[in-house]
């Protein structure tokens, strides 16, 4: 039997991402905790959320979980989503500049104002978007080119090596909506609220065993 651990650090919507884990897990078995021996316990990882990169490193340190992050993201199936994508890199533009986690290198730049003379950008993204699968990838079984997913955030990752980048969306700029590198996979925008494509990544997330 598969074991999931969904980290909860207090930022996210730890719920429907468990309750869409267990709705495509057959008999996996789905724990939401904050406990470091439980996660490293897991099989496959899961590290979500949503809010302010400060306030997550804050809670993370807190937690003692940046560490625990850390070896779970070299040893095993790791799924970053929206927040828990872009604590993966080095470093944020938000709240005047903030450290990440380091593990995948780049950083997160906030989504330009829009065109001289154009309407702005709605900021955040909000809403359905097309995102182009750039490589293959386990985890992209299943779902079609430029299917829809559903994204709410501000700020966008830029990664240092454009190798790692396994999808893109454009929204003012062409960026990174899923990166792949090894047993990481990591997508900006929200599975567990993107329907059937979403609930598909999930399962396909669950069936990997983390290799390419």
């Amino acid at each position: 039997m598969t074991t999931v651990a969904v980290i909860d650090y207090g930022m996210g919507n730890i719920r429907s991402v468990s309750k869409a884990l267990e709705y495509v897990g057959g008999d996996a078995q789905i724990e939401v905790s904050y406990d470091p021996e439980r996660i490293l316990r897991a099989d496959h990882v899961v590290f979500p959320g949503v809010g302010a990169l400060r306030d997550c490193m804050s809670e993370l340190q807190r937690l003692e979980l940046d560490d625990v992050i850390g070896e779970c993201a070299r040893t095993r199936p790791f799924l970053g989503i929206c927040l828990g994508m872009q604590a993966l890199m080095d470093f944020s533009e938000e709240n005047g500049g903030t450290p990440g986690l380091g593990i995948v290198p780049g950083r997160v730049a906030r989504f330009p104002g829009g065109a001289p003379g154009a309407e702005p950008l709605k900021i955040p993204h909000m809403g359905w978007n097309r995102v182009h699968q750039a490589r293959p990838h386990a985890l992209w079984e299943g779902i079609a080119q430029d299917d829809y997913f559903y994204f709410v955030h501000s700020y966008y990752v830029a990664p240092r090596d454009a190798a790692v980048t396994a999808a893109t969306t454009d929204y003012g700029v062409s960026f990174a909506a899923a990166l792949a590198r090894g047993n990481i996979f990591a997508v900006q925008f929200h599975p567990e609220k993107s329907q059937q494509a979403g609930l598909k990544l999930l399962a396909n997330f669950l069936a990997w065993d983390g290799g390419a």
